[in-house]
C-alpha cells in the first residue's frame, strides 16, 4: 500500500482512519467530529427538481466517514467521490483502466523513456475559481515522494519515479529512476488538488476528514458523515467528461436491507446502488432495476498470525486452506457469483496464471498436513469483519474446520474493532477480511505490493515480514518491478506468486462479484465496476 519496495507504516493515526477499513465499513468517528455539520439521516438531498434538472440519487453500500484525501484513501466511497471532484495527469477508464488525457493534454507516446512531458489544460481551474498550474502538480508528487511522509500514495510511485519538475507554469516533468510503462496508469491515483488550499496548517487533516476542492465536473457542496455526500455540476469545467447530472446526493447505507429498500419499488428513493446482496437480485430484476456484476479482485481473504502457533509452521496454513469446501461456499454463501481462488489474482487479469498450489476442498489431505506437524486438538477463533457477504461464508468456513476436528468459533465484529486490535499488536489466530486492489487498478505488481512488503501494513498484522523466505520474496519482487522486458516481468511476477500461494499467510479464500442495479428507465451508460463504488462520468439521464 505504500513504497512499492520499502512500505514504510502509517502514523499519527491508524490505518483505518486513513483507508475507511478497505471500503468496507465506516472508519473512526474520532477523524470526523471537525468535518462538515449535517443531519444524521439522508434526507439532506441538495435539492430536487425534475427531468434534466432532477437530482441523481445513488445508494453506497460502504461508509462516507473514511479519509477523503486522496493521497491517503482506499475507502471505496471516497474514492469514488473523488474521481468525480477530483482530476489526475492522466485518468483511467473504470472498467479498461485505459488511460486518457485529464488534466493534461494528451498521454505520452513513448513510455520507453525516463521522463514524462505533460502540458495542463488550458483554462482548467479549480472550484474556488483559482487556475491549476504546475505549481499544484509539483505540491502534490512532493508529498507523495516526501520520505518524512508517509501517504497511501507512496506506495504507488515511490519505487520507480525519482521527482516531478515545474518546467513553467503550464508544463511539468516526471524524472523516472528506470523505465516503468505501467506507472501511466498509476498517474490517476495522483488527484491534483490545490497548493494555495491544501498547503495551509491542518489542511491534509481537513482533507481526511471529508474537505474536497479539485478541478473535475462535479464540486462538492456538503459532507455529512455516516448520511450523505452532495455533488453539482461545476460549470467552469473544460475537461473530457463532461458533468451530466446538475446536482447529485450520494446516500451512505452499510446495512443490506435498508439499501436495497432505497432502489425498491414504484416510490424508490434513488436510481443506483452498489454492493447488491445476491439474495435481492431476482426481486429487483422484477421491479424493472437492472442488476449486473462485475468480477475482479474482490476477495474473502484469511491473515495468519504467523507468530502465534502453530501458524509460524506453513503446513498448518496450508491445512486449513485445503479444509475449506470452497464449492460450498460459492454455492450457498455466493449463490455462484464468485469462484475459488487459484491464485493470488482473479482469472481475469491480465497477469493471471494458476498457482503452483491451489487449495482445491481436501479435507484428508488437510488432517494429514496438521498430523505432519505434530498439531492436535487445535481451536480457532476467528476473527473477522461484519461485512455481510463475508459473514454468509464464515460458517462454511467453521463447518470445514470443525470436520478435521478443528474446534472453530466465529467472531465477527465492526471492520473498526478488528483492524484497531491490528494497529494495536493484540493477540490474535487468523482474520477473515474483504479486499480489492482493482480500486487502484489492474497492474499486478501494484496488486501484489498492495499485500506483500518489509515494512508493509499488511506484513506487520501477519508478523512475517523477518521470515527468510519473505525477505527473498520481496527482494523477487524488487527485481520484477524493475524488469524492463513485459514478457519477462510478467513471468517473475507469476513466479513469485506461487512462493505466496504456498507460504498461504495472507491468500484470498474465494473471488466474488460485486453487483449494481439501477433503473433503466431513468439512467443510461452505466458500467458495474468489479471493485466497490459508482462511476458517473460517462452516465446520463435517460
Amino acid at each position: 500500500m505504500r513504497d512499492v519496495n520499502r512500505t514504510p507504516a502509517l502514523h499519527r493515526r491508524s490505518f483505518l482512519k486513513y483507508t475507511g477499513a478497505l471500503g468496507a465499513a465506516a472508519a473512526l468517528s474520532s477523524t470526523l467530529a471537525a468535518c462538515t455539520s449535517g443531519p444524521e439521516s439522508t434526507n439532506d438531498t441538495g435539492g430536487s427538481g425534475s427531468g434534466r434538472n432532477a437530482t441523481l440519487t445513488a445508494v453506497i453500500g460502504y461508509g462516507n466517514d473514511g479519509s477523503w484525501d486522496p493521497t491517503q484513501t482506499a475507502s471505496a466511497f471516497c474514492m469514488a467521490a473523488n474521481n468525480h471532484i477530483y482530476e489526475g495527469l492522466l485518468d483511467t477508464d473504470p472498467i479498461s483502466r485505459e488511460p486518457y488525457a485529464a488534466l493534461a493534454t494528451q498521454v505520452p507516446a513513448d513510455l520507453t523513456g525516463t521522463s514524462w512531458r505533460f502540458t495542463l489544460r488550458a483554462g482548467a481551474t479549480f472550484h474556488d475559481g483559482k487556475p491549476v498550474t504546475a505549481d499544484d502538480v509539483v505540491f502534490v508528487f512532493d508529498r507523495i515522494l516526501d520520505p518524512k511522509t508517509q501517504t497511501l500514495a507512496k506506495g504507488f510511485f515511490a519505487s520507480w519515479l525519482k521527482e516531478v519538475r515545474r518546467i513553467d507554469a503550464q508544463n511539468v516533468e516526471l524524472v523516472l529512476k528506470f523505465p516503468f510503462p505501467e506507472g501511466i496508469s498509476r498517474l490517476t491515483l495522483a488527484k491534483i488538488m490545490p497548493k494555495h488550499v491544501f498547503s495551509q496548517p491542518g489542511a491534509w487533516d481537513d482533507a481526511i476528514k471529508g474537505k474536497a476542492i479539485g478541478s473535475g465536473p462535479y464540486r462538492q457542496t456538503a459532507h455529512h458523515p455516516k448520511s450523505n455526500t452532495t455533488f453539482e455540476a461545476f460549470t467552469a469545467y473544460n475537461g473530457p467528461r463532461k458533468p451530466a447530472f446538475k446536482k447529485m446526493n450520494w446516500l451512505t447505507i452499510v446495512d443490506a436491507a435498508p439499501r436495497v429498500a432505497k432502489i425498491s419499488g414504484a416510490s424508490a428513493g434513488a436510481q443506483i446502488a452498489d454492493n447488491i446482496p445476491y439474495a435481492n437480485i431476482q426481486q429487483l430484476r422484477k421491479g424493472g432495476m437492472t442488476v449486473q456484476g462485475g468480477a475482479g479482485m474482490n476477495n474473502l481473504f484469511l491473515m495468519f498470525n504467523t507468530q502465534h502457533k502453530p501458524f509460524d509452521d506453513v503446513r498448518v496454513r496450508q491445512a486449513l486452506r485445503y479444509a475449506i469446501d470452497t464449492g460450498k461456499m460459492v454455492e450457498v454463501a455466493l449463490r455462484g457469483h464468485g469462484k475459488p481462488s487459484s491464485s493470488f489474482l482473479n482469472e481475469a487479469n491480465p497477469s493471471y496464471r494458476p498457482a503452483k498450489t491451489v487449495y482445491s476442498y481436501d479435507p484428508e489431505k488437510a488432517k494429514k498436513l496438521l498430523k505432519a506437524a505434530g498439531v492436535k486438538g487445535l481451536k480457532i477463533e476467528i476473527l473477522s469483519v461484519n461485512v455481510s457477504w463475508i459473514v454468509d461464508c464464515l460458517p462454511t468456513i467453521k463447518a470445514s474446520w470443525d470436520a478435521i476436528g478443528v474446534q472453530t468459533t466465529l467472531a465477527p465484529q465492526e471492520t473498526t474493532a478488528v483492524f484497531t486490535k491490528m494497529d494495536q499488536k493484540q493477540d490474535y489466530q487468523v482474520v477473515a477480511a474483504a479486499s480489492n486492489p482493482n480500486q487502484f487498478g489492474l497492474d499486478a505488481d501494484l496488486i501484489m505490493h498492495y499485500n506483500y512488503g518489509p515494512q508493509n501494513l499488511w506484513m506487520g498484522y501477519a508478523r512475517w515480514a523477518g521470515d527468510p523466505v519473505a525477505k527473498q520474496l520481496f527482494k523477487d519482487m524488487d527485481q520484477a518491478t524493475q524488469e524492463s522486458d513485459a514478457v519477462k516481468k510478467k513471468t517473475m511476477i507469476q513466479d513469485y506468486i506461487d512462493i505466496v500461494a504456498e507460504q498461504a499467510v495472507l491468500y484470498p479464500v474465494v473471488h466474488n462479484e460485486l453487483m449494481t442495479a439501477w433503473n433503466p428507465r431513468r439512467l443510461a451508460g452505466i458500467r458495474p465496476q468489479p471493485y466497490p463504488g459508482i462511476n458517473l462520468l460517462q452516465a446520463k439521464w435517460v
